[in-house]
C-alpha cells in the first residue's frame, strides 16, 4: 500500500514540470506555406501530377492558386485521401502540420502573408 503515496509524488512532480513557473513557452503555429512546399507540393506544385489531374475537373488546379478550399475538406481529403491520392498517414504528416497547411490553403492567396 505503500505505492499510493509514492504514485502521488510522481503525479505532483509530474504536474509541476509540465506547468510550474519555468515551463518552456508554447511553440510558434507551423508555417504551413513552408509545409506545403515540403510535404505537398510534389504533387500540389505547378508541374505536380497532383495538379495535372485536377485540371481535368477544376480551375484552378493547382491548389496554392484556388480560392474555395475550406480547411476541414483539405485535412479530410489527406487523411482519407481522394480521386487518385492516397490517404496521408499522421506518420507522413502530423495533425499540427496538417492543421497548418489546410489553414494556409483555406485562406484566399490575396491575404496570406
Amino acid at each position: 500500500m505503500r505505492r499510493l503515496p509514492i504514485l502521488a509524488g510522481l503525479l505532483s512532480a509530474a504536474a509541476l514540470c509540465a506547468g510550474g513557473a519555468g515551463a518552456a513557452t508554447p511553440a510558434a503555429a507551423p508555417d504551413g506555406h513552408a509545409l506545403f512546399r515540403v510535404r505537398c507540393g510534389m504533387c500540389h506544385g505547378a508541374s505536380g501530377m497532383g495538379t495535372n489531374l485536377l485540371a481535368r475537373r477544376t480551375k484552378p488546379a493547382e491548389l496554392a492558386k484556388r480560392t474555395d478550399l475550406q480547411a476541414d475538406f483539405v485535412v479530410q481529403a489527406a487523411r482519407t485521401g481522394i480521386g487518385n491520392m492516397p490517404p496521408i498517414t499522421r506518420g507522413d504528416v502530423s495533425d499540427t502540420e496538417l492543421s497548418a497547411i489546410a489553414h494556409w490553403l483555406a485562406t484566399p492567396p490575396d491575404q496570406r502573408k
